[in-house]
């Protein structure tokens, strides 16, 4: 029978200079995940990806003519002033800080938003919707602090948008 000479064989797994560089290896990994993971928590995003060839809107011009936005979907970009504060399933968006707003809503209920989105900035994708709102939907609305202007019997008209799709990051 064969044997190795001894110069031939494989180091203990717990030798020194194995268990060297594992350490080494481990840092190195440890490092790289929490660098993945700063990098990923630069932007949220919710929904369907946002089109990487469209173009953005500014959400003045969206509010100006919202009839013109209604059937393609478009690119919208502005700071989120409030937001539901129950479970995140709507933002309100304007294009600054104290600027008017849209009411954003995300299609067919289907994702949320971070109950902390406060102050963020957001890239939203979508078609706008005018509509009617009862009186019972405007209090609703504003309990949960949205921004409503009101006709005389209570309801109030309202621009909004529908989003597929919407990025968030921390405004830095």
């Amino acid at each position: 029978m064969y044997r190795f000479p001894d110069t031939a064989r494989p180091e203990k797994p717990t030798s020194p200079r194995i268990l060297s560089r594992m350490k080494k290896l481990a840092f190195a990994l440890a490092t790289l995940i929490v660098a993945i993971t700063a990098l990923a928590a630069d932007v949220i995003t919710r929904g369907a990806a946002l089109s990487k060839d469209g173009t953005v809107v500014p959400l003045s011009t969206v509010l100006a003519k919202p009839d013109a936005y209604t059937k393609e979907p478009v690119l919208v970009e502005g700071v989120i002033e409030a937001s539901c504060s129950r479970q995140g399933c709507w933002m309100q968006l304007a294009p600054a800080k104290g600027e008017p707003s849209v009411r954003v809503t995300f299609k067919d209920y289907g994702f949320f938003i971070p109950l902390q989105a406060l102050g963020m900035s957001a890239r939203a994708e979508g078609v706008t919707v005018v509509k009617t709102l009862s009186k019972a939907e405007a209090d609703h609305l504003e309990e949960e602090g949205a921004k409503l202007t009101r006709k005389e019997d209570g309801s109030a008209l309202e621009v909004s948008f529908i989003a597929n799709g919407v990025e968030l990051r921390e405004n830095k």
